[in-house]
């Protein structure tokens, strides 16, 4: 039996690798992408460690290639969301009872195996199914999953360090026990890391998950899955079911072993399972803990001293790299009327250069929407904008969806700061600006913070730092995550925790202790060497 105090390995931050022309890892990623594209993939659930299929086989195609036909997924229904809560629960006595170290060695092991031999065929299947370019996938799919699997194991070291102090003849600990019950993990299609990590942070402390991906997401959910099986994770604790959310959602917030959500989506879901548990609250055996990361109407506010260029780069990137399907995107910018000329020139500049079209042209810096139901809705803004006399498509503004689901990157000018487009989350390649007196900058910081319920992500462009002094505080609770002189989307794991309040979400900061802090129980325990022996006090004493 181990008897040391471990030292975890120092947590650094994976390498991004570049993709150059003739790289090892460019040349490996298109053999990846060529192998992928050559197979049908028939998918299966995970439950208690057994791959499981169903005759209700539905299809995956890569968004900017219709046509083609990656493979299938088996999909399941309530039966086996009742399974798998049962093997959940079968696994959670051995997995909790592992020593920590066990549990924190088999999460390093999947970092490493993620960074090397699984890295082309993780980035491939992001790729093709997400229609993430190569840099996008990488600083998702690999770097950020890794850096995730590393710094929790971490901040979980450092967690358990965390003891209260002993006075005299008295020892005080504390243990940090996993949540009793099973959590759900709910996550979304747009980065294949925030998928992985809502499972793998409550199972790396000793809880047991039920999870269900979004459905444009399954496919390299599988291999998530194969990550998670050649690093050593035991049969039941991460059971992947693929399901309606509806169907496990009956269930598992009918349970009374529903320990915890671990959710990212939109804001109208997550504050619709909020007061379905909120309903059900009498029924589980403790209060369940909801940690959720939502929407946001992301900005960019200019000032007057900001260098035009360099506020045209952070919206060409911050805007529409993935298509703008981050949540943190900048979907509204505020510019004041001396830098627009020079902001328009260079972003103009930047998005006549982009190239779009599918992720194996390693040129194309733009690909395709996730699905049919995004590229409707955002054409639709789109539509809407071109009709508005308020608003104005100054550049992009087309789509096809005959070969693929193809947006191009839109600008639109608003007159007023609460047009639409300036107001409602878009969750597109769709960038409204209001271009606003010099001499109102005070007034627009005012009209950033009471625009949008949300309050995720949000940058501020200044090179005066009264006014950048000003912007931070009148924002402080407009984004969990501010940036100064850098566009509002990459946080980086260990250097930005990442999350957002308001209708944005909990705030509980993925990528930091604060979310691990979530997924335990701690217990006190006080030991007393020498236990008094007479109930008397002094003060009961006279003379």
């Amino acid at each position: 039996m181990a008897n040391a105090y471990f030292d975890v390995p120092v947590a650094t931050n994976e390498p991004v690798l570049s993709y150059a022309p003739d790289s090892p890892e460019k040349k490996a990623l298109k053999q990846a992408l060529k192998q992928l594209k050559s197979e049908e993939w028939d998918i299966p659930m995970y439950i208690g460690g057994e791959k499981v299929f169903t005759d209700n086989k539905l299809p995956i195609h890569p968004p900017h290639e219709r046509d083609h036909l990656l493979g299938y997924y088996s999909k399941g229904d309530s039966s086996h969301v009742h399974q798998a809560i049962d093997a959940a629960l079968a696994a959670k006595k051995d997995w909790e009872e592992l020593p920590w170290q066990d549990r924190a060695a088999i999460f390093l092991r999947a970092a490493d195996l993620l960074a090397g031999p699984y890295r082309a065929r993780m980035n491939a299947a992001t790729m093709l199914g997400q229609s993430k370019n190569a840099y996008q996938a990488e600083i998702d799919a690999v770097c950020e999953l890794c850096d995730f699997f590393r710094f929790n194991v971490q901040y979980m070291a450092e967690m358990y360090m965390q003891q209260p102090e002993s006075p005299a003849q008295v020892w005080n600990r504390m243990e940090y026990r996993p949540l009793e019950g099973f959590i759900f993990a709910i996550t979304p299609f747009n980065f294949t890391s925030i998928a992985a990590n809502l499972c793998a942070a409550p199972a790396m402390l000793g809880n047991v998950v039920v999870w269900k991906p979004a459905e444009t997401q399954i496919y390299s959910a599988q291999v998530i899955m194969e990550v998670f099986e050649a690093a050593g994770v035991p049969p039941g604790v991460i059971n992947l079911v693929l399901t309606d959310g509806p169907v496990a959602g009956d269930i598992i917030f009918e349970h009374p072993d529903f320990a915890g959500l671990h959710f990212t989506g939109s804001t109208s879901v997550f504050q619709y399972l909020w007061k379905v548990i909120g309903t059900n609250i009498s029924k589980y055996k403790s209060y369940p803990r909801i940690v959720g990361e939502t929407g946001g109407k992301d900005f960019v506010v200019a000032h007057a001293s900001a260098d035009a260029k360099e506020v045209a780069v952070a919206l060409s990137r911050g805007a529409f790299e993935f298509q703008g399907q981050k949540c943190s995107a900048a979907s509204r910018a505020y510019v004041p009327k001396s830098l627009w000329k020079d902001v328009e020139k260079h972003l103009r500049a930047d998005l006549d250069s982009f190239k779009m079209g599918t992720v194996e042209d390693f040129r194309n810096f733009v690909n395709a929407v996730i699905d049919e139901r995004a590229f409707d809705k955002i054409s639709n803004y789109i539509a809407e904008a071109k009709k508005n006399p308020d608003a104005e498509v100054i550049m992009g503004g087309k789509y096809d969806k005959s070969k693929g689901y193809f947006i191009e990157p839109t600008v639109i000018l608003s007159k007023t700061p609460d047009s639409t487009t300036m107001c409602e989350e878009i969750f597109g390649p769709v960038l409204t600006i209001y271009v606003y007196d010099d001499g109102g900058f005070e007034n627009v910081l005012s009209v950033v913070d009471s625009t949008s319920p949300y309050a995720l992500t949000g940058a501020i462009f200044s090179n005066d730092r009264y006014a950048t002094d000003l912007a931070a505080n009148k924002l402080k609770n407009a984004a969990g995550n501010f940036y100064i002189n850098d566009k509002p989307t990459g946080a980086v794991v260990g250097q930005q925790p990442f999350g957002g309040a308001r209708a944005s979400g909990t705030n509980d900061k993925a990528g930091s202790i604060l979310n691990l802090y979530r997924w335990v129980s701690p217990r006190t325990i006080k030991e007393n060497f020498v236990p008094p022996s007479d109930y008397r006090y002094p003060f009961l004493e006279e003379k």
